[in-house]
């Protein structure tokens, strides 16, 4: 796959809303979108939307509002983007942005005429520019160290559990108990917020939640504030914490909406045998269902058939088609911060066409290639809670008998250990400092959320409206903060 044919994907994507009836103006669209003419867009969007200000709702008027978040992601200008790199590479020149902008290392995008940065990429460059990375490491190597940051070690922490699962396997693994205490707080002084914020003008607000699944479990709300109007039930795809409050008359400040949550979540290191594999059934719901293409994130194309055959090889056990699979997407798609997901046409159409996303692109380019190889595989995603840490994050699951689901971070990937079982860790097996908060994508929040979501695929940080105007991040902030106690093992019932 080209990165040609995946811009040409963001053009037709761009323009798909408009009917054939209007061919002509999606011509002229996807033309200025090409371009990166996006004043001139915007302006003839503006023409098919009812209401510009009314709640968005409408297919131009999404199309509107993915405009206004692609300009928040490209907001670094060059001399922003030179004072972020400077801040690392004091020596930097003119002429090596140059270069890096041409390679495309320093990701950008031409919009009405100016080069615009994405907002992301002072960061990314030393994950994609290995020069770079060289001459930023050399720089910090002659740094006084920062003795007061202790990094987690994961790796060991993996040796023990799976140390434990084998020579202690009637004792609960590692498990971890999580007292979170999350906040989102509306910024009232935001020019597009502050015209909202009236008496009489409903907030709603859907927070994360964790599930209770597998090894998480013992989940309970310990207080929020104000009080929490619905908690969505356990298993729906995604669940959430939701609080609606009207604002009253002399209620002058924006709401803040906060709550306390604790949950044990566990390891999980089942004894996984290739040679205990069981064939699938074709007519398992299971296997229909996860092995069959989900557009637009999980595209089954012909490309990504043949190199999922590539991948697999010979193999027709489905645990080792999985690793093979597994051990491609650690070597070959990059990590690197990603553009938020409403302005990605798909997941896995991107990150093979670039090689390189963030967990959600890993995870998903995985888990194509996983139903492309006839694999049933899954999206699951929540937070990362590692002491030091903490951040959102997506994962994988995958279908294999007598086991059932089984966990996969694509993300973490291959471990750099001696040990094959560590390296291998994070194909059906999971770390204890997790919270799962969704068993899908793109699903409806409950209840309904009727405004065209900040986050339309994952829901991590949580969604926000005002009489059915939807808040953008932007428009809002959260803060979360986990505290972590590990418990003591116990024979497992």
């Amino acid at each position: 796959m080209s990165r040609q044919r995946f811009t040409t994907c963001l053009v037709l994507w761009s323009a798909a809303w408009l009917s054939a009836a209007t061919l002509a103006t999606a011509d002229e669209l996807a033309t200025l979108l090409e371009r990166g003419e996006l004043a001139q867009a915007e302006a003839l969007l503006r023409t098919q939307v009812a209401d510009p200000l009314g709640p968005v709702v409408g297919d131009a008027a999404r199309q509107l509002e993915i405009l206004r978040r692609t300009r928040l992601e490209y907001s670094l200008d060059r001399d922003q983007l030179l004072v972020a790199l400077r801040s690392r590479l004091p020596d930097v020149t003119d002429e090596q942005i140059d270069r890096w902008t041409a390679a495309g290392a320093l990701q950008h995008r031409v919009i009405d005429g100016q080069v615009r940065y994405f907002r992301k990429a002072p960061n990314n460059l030393f994950l994609i520019e290995p020069a770079a990375r060289g001459r930023r490491d050399a720089t910090n190597a002659k740094r006084p160290p920062d003795e007061a940051r202790e990094r987690f070690d994961l790796d060991a922490l993996l040796g023990e559990i799976v140390d434990q699962s084998q020579t202690e396997p009637t004792k609960r693994l590692t498990a971890i108990r999580h007292r979170l205490e999350y906040e989102v707080r509306i910024n009232g002084t935001h020019p597009r917020v502050k015209p909202r914020l009236r008496p009489g003008a409903v907030v709603r607000a859907w927070l994360p939640f964790p599930q209770e699944y597998g090894p998480q479990t013992e989940v309970r709300l310990v207080s929020s504030e104000p009080p929490v109007k619905l908690i969505a039930p356990n298993g729906v795809p995604h669940r959430s914490a939701y609080f609606e409050q009207t604002l009253g008359a002399s209620e002058s400040e924006a709401p803040t909406f906060q709550m306390t949550v604790e949950f044990v979540s566990q390891a999980y290191c089942p004894r996984i045998d290739p040679d205990q594999v069981q064939p699938y059934d074709p007519a398992d719901e299971n296997y229909r269902r996860y092995t069959a293409e989900r557009l637009p994130h999980e595209a089954l194309t012909p490309a990504v058939r043949r190199l999922a055959d590539e991948i697999v090889g010979d193999q027709t056990n489905p645990l080792e088609k999985a690793r093979r699979v597994f051990r491609w997407v650690s070597a070959n798609i990059l990590w690197v911060g990603e553009y938020e997901y409403c302005l990605i046409p798909s997941l896995s159409q991107k990150g093979l066409a670039e090689g390189r996303g963030d967990c959600g692109v890993q995870g998903t380019v995985f888990v194509t290639l996983c139903r492309a190889a006839g694999v049933p595989a899954r999206w699951q995603s929540g937070w990362e809670t590692q002491p030091g840490r903490w951040n959102l994050h997506d994962w994988s699951e995958i279908y294999v008998l007598p086991w059932g689901w089984l966990p996969v971070d694509a993300s973490y990937g291959v471990r750099k250990s001696d040990d094959p079982r560590v390296a291998d860790f994070y194909l059906g097996a999971r770390d204890p400092y997790r919270m799962i908060v969704n068993l899908d994508y793109a699903r409806e929040l409950i209840p309904p959320k009727t405004s065209f979501r900040s986050e339309p695929n994952d829901f991590q940080r949580g969604e926000v409206e005002i009489d059915g105007h939807n808040l953008y991040f932007d428009e809002w902030t959260y803060r979360f903060d986990f505290r972590t106690e590990a418990l003591d093992s116990a024979s497992t019932p």
